[in-house]
This record gives C-alpha cells, sequence and structure tokens, in this order.
C-alpha cells in the first residue's frame, strides 16, 4: 500500500492531474479549494453563495479522507477584499461553532481570474 494517498470527490474535480486532497499518514493537506456549484460547475456571484460552497467543498473533503471538522488546524484564505470577512465568519462559526476549539486561520488578500471572491487550502492532522 502507497504511503501517499491522493484523494478525489465527484463534487469537486480538478481540470489539471492533482487531487483536491492529499494524505501521508495522518496528516491530510488540501490543494486550493473554492465555492464551484457541484452541478452548474460554475461559481457563484456573490460571496456567502461562495463561502456556502468552499466550506462545504472542505467538509467533503476532510470526511472523504476519514476524518472531521475537528481535525482542521488550520485554513488558508485569500481574498478578494478582506473587508468582508463578516460574510466569512458566519459560514467559519457553523463549520467551527466552539470558540475554544477553532482551528487557526490566516486570512491574505487574492487576485483571481472570473467572478471568484475567495479560495482557501487547509491542513487537517487525522485520527490514528
Amino acid at each position: 500500500m502507497a504511503r501517499r494517498e491522493s484523494i478525489y470527490i465527484d463534487d469537486f474535480p480538478h481540470a489539471n492531474p492533482v487531487p483536491a486532497v492529499c494524505r501521508i499518514d495522518n496528516m491530510l493537506y488540501s490543494g486550493v479549494i473554492y465555492g464551484r456549484d457541484p452541478l452548474t460547475r460554475q461559481v457563484p456571484e456573490d460571496l456567502d453563495a461562495q463561502c456556502a460552497l468552499m466550506f462545504r467543498h472542505i467538509l467533503t473533503l476532510v470526511t472523504a479522507a476519514g476524518g472531521s471538522a475537528d481535525d482542521i488546524i488550520k485554513i488558508t484564505l485569500w481574498m478578494a477584499d478582506k473587508n468582508q470577512r463578516t460574510v466569512v465568519n458566519r459560514h467559519w462559526e457553523a463549520l467551527f461553532p466552539d470558540p475554544e476549539t477553532r482551528p487557526a486561520r490566516h486570512t491574505l488578500p487574492g487576485t483571481f481570474e472570473g467572478n471568484m471572491l475567495i479560495q482557501c487550502d487547509f491542513v487537517a492532522v487525522l485520527p490514528g
């Protein structure tokens, strides 16, 4: 059995031959994750819808790797407008409701193509 495991999900496929997340032992690292609708394959126009999809993809990916939201240790966000963090925070608090056990987060400015307003990557430490 290979030590490194590439994990793909149907809801968030990549155009290039790159997995959405990769696991070695109990470490899980994602590539870039953003709010693309799994049915239309389009990115919605507004930040709230993009955040809802992005956080849904995060949860689906960490679950597919055998973990949960509790295993996420850090999320890095890139935003077109960092002043809109209140929108992000609603989704953040929904996924991580306990302020005593939230992962670290770092937000950076981002420049994107099309109507994308936010993207992220994450690191998780999985059980066992």
